[in-house]
């Protein structure tokens, strides 16, 4: 039984962090909204109250140990203790092999699984108080392999990992561990995808759809709508799993 409706949402500024975050405040949950960009996170905040939800917006860099600290402190302070995480913030610096630097692998593996990580070592001390918590990852389907993109193929295939031992390590403290491994999901990030390729973002879409069983690419809504499953009393009894949102098998 959820004893708290507090929730961290990080790099929630926009896209499928948004989402979520306007998901969970219409299930009546609080959120944090984390994000670099302090700025467009004030914004989100800003907006979801105005819709009628309570949040709050907090400035972070997910790779950094002191800046997860003094931001989850910071959310303890304003809304008390955070029952559940999403951990959203990701970056992404595709290149092939020979052409990734090791400046492009350090920066998406830090921002992608090491902000996973830390962040979930910082709130989990919380939830391992009140005996109850939900941890939600978002990898992706890029975790099976994708090409141009080793670093981040290899940051979320870490996630995974990362979800199922903590599953193991934190199951005992009524806190569950899980992963959403989206597809091709309409966002900035993707339309930038577009843009590197020459493709207008009709174009790339339209491409992907037609690899996808469903005939569509994914919303930001779809995912968010599973991330506030994994979050609920519902999925009490779900923990170490990698739920894949992509239209279709993943292989």
């Amino acid at each position: 039984m959820r004893v708290n409706r507090v929730a961290v949402v990080t790099g929630s500024a926009r896209g499928i962090g948004a989402a979520v975050a306007d998901r969970l405040i219409r299930d009546d949950i609080d959120v944090a909204v984390l994000d670099l960009d302090a700025e467009a996170a004030r914004r989100t905040a800003a907006a979801l109250e105005q819709a009628g939800g309570r949040a709050t917006a907090v400035g972070v860099d997910v790779s950094d140990a002191d800046s997860v600290r003094a931001a989850v402190d910071e959310v303890v302070d304003r809304f008390g203790t955070p029952g559940i995480l999403v951990n959203n913030a990701g970056a992404t610096r595709d290149n092939l092999l020979f052409y990734l630097s090791p400046a492009d692998w350090d920066l998406v593996i830090d921002v992608n699984l090491r902000g996973t990580f830390l962040m979930t070592r910082a709130v989990a001390e919380h939830m391992a108080k009140i005996g109850w918590g939900r941890v939600v990852n978002v990898s992706s389907i890029a975790a099976v392999g994708n090409v141009g993109q080793a670093n981040y193929s290899a940051a979320k295939a870490g996630i995974e990992g990362l979800t199922k031992t903590l599953a193991l390590e934190l199951g005992p403290l009524n806190v569950t561990v899980n992963a959403v491994a989206p597809g091709y999901v309409a966002t900035e990030m993707t339309a930038a995808l577009a843009a590197q390729t020459g493709r207008t973002v009709e174009e790339h879409q339209a491409q992907a759809a037609a690899t996808i069983p469903l005939r569509r690419v994914g919303q930001p809504q779809d995912i968010a709508d599973v991330v506030a499953f994994l979050a609920s009393d519902h999925a009490s009894f779900v923990s170490g799993q990698i739920i894949h949102v992509a239209g279709g098998p993943v292989c």
